[in-house]
């Protein structure tokens, strides 16, 4: 039988940059998602899938199966517009996983047919990017995803409104979401539009410490032998963290960003010769959130200067006489600003 609860998040062995970077799009989604790319076998999709469990649940409208949020429902909701009491419900905050092989129709959603057929009216049946507003999309080989459903997610993140046009049906249904994707780099190239849209990029790599490896099979196989024994040994750990998000979601909006802070983040974008602004803007943001997850009332320079690789390594321009990687290249630039 295959197990069905996640591995717990807190039983995860190393990969500190693949942790933080989720618990960062957890406390802001405004940073704008997360790409994991690394060898495979590094934990990837675990930590993804065990990202539900960690959630604070939401208060969502009732019925609507765009789940609004009842105090502010979305302008482009159907269902909210019809009007009536908004009766206020707590659910878990989805966590969805768009298959590689996924239709359109199954991405963007479709006729109902079931209700054409036996009721003979034509309605819309909502997909995958209904389910995951206000929630997470996750896909994993997001490398390898089709391009005409990379079109489709490019409008979708822009918008935040999914558009759908099928056979005479027109719907415009809210959907916004934390896009998180996972890949081998080795395996193929993400487009640079899509690549752009993610705010953070944690590159993960195989550990080469003998002791963490050693723990990562042993609690994989505990995991595997009795996932429920492991969930128990890890509950502790789970709940904490658990409070420490919910805190830090709430601490969020009154934290500040330093002069100083947003200062080094300008010049670091500049220094790397980012285009645009939205290095900036995501750096600033992950800086934020860090800073209310430590306890923080102010970002500083500290706070920018951890979340520098993850914010900025993928948006640099592509140099093949440069032998460092990204992120090393980040690093070496704001080891300079620092000084």
């Amino acid at each position: 039988m295959a197990n069905t609860a996640p591995f717990p998040f807190t039983a995860i062995v190393g990969q500190e940059d693949l942790k933080l970077a989720i618990l960062l799009a957890v406390i802001d989604p405004a940073i704008g998602g997360v790409l994991i790319t690394g060898h495979r076998g590094t934990a990837k999709s675990t930590a993804v899938r065990a990202l539900a469990d960690l959630l604070p649940p939401m208060e969502a409208v009732a019925g609507c199966p765009y789940h609004c949020d009842p105090t502010a429902p979305a302008s482009a909701c159907p269902a909210c517009a019809r009007g009536g009491v908004r009766r206020p419900q707590r659910r878990a905050v989805p966590v969805v996983d768009l298959p590689l092989g996924a239709t359109e129709d199954r991405v963007v959603g479709s006729i109902d047919l079931e209700r054409a057929l036996v009721d003979g009216v034509q309605a819309f049946a909502p997909g995958l990017l209904a389910a995951a507003h206000r929630g997470f999309l996750y896909i994993d080989e997001v490398n390898l995803l089709e391009d005409h459903l990379v079109d489709v997610l490019l409008d979708v993140a822009a918008s935040g409104v999914n558009v759908v046009e099928r056979e005479g049906l027109s719907i415009r249904h809210p959907a916004r979401f934390v896009l998180v994707g996972s890949g081998n780099p080795e395996e193929g190239d993400l487009r640079p539009q899509l690549l752009d849209r993610f705010g953070l990029h944690a590159r993960i790599r195989t550990l080469h410490d003998v002791a963490q490896r050693v723990e990562i099979v042993r609690r994989r196989l505990a995991f595997e032998t009795d996932p429920a024994a492991l969930a128990k040994r890890y509950a502790r750990s789970q709940a904490k963290l658990r409070r420490e998000l919910a805190a830090a979601i709430e601490r969020r909006p009154s934290v500040a960003l330093g002069d100083d802070a947003l200062a080094l983040a300008a010049a670091l974008c500049d220094k790397l010769a980012i285009d645009g602004h939205r290095g900036e803007l995501a750096l600033s943001r992950a800086a934020v959130a860090l800073a209310a997850y430590e306890g923080a009332a102010v970002a500083g320079r500290d706070h920018v200067a951890r979340v520098a690789p993850l914010a900025l390594a993928h948006r640099l321009r592509k140099d093949p006489l440069e032998p460092a990687a990204d992120d090393e290249r980040v690093r070496r630039m704001l080891a300079e600003a620092l000084a």
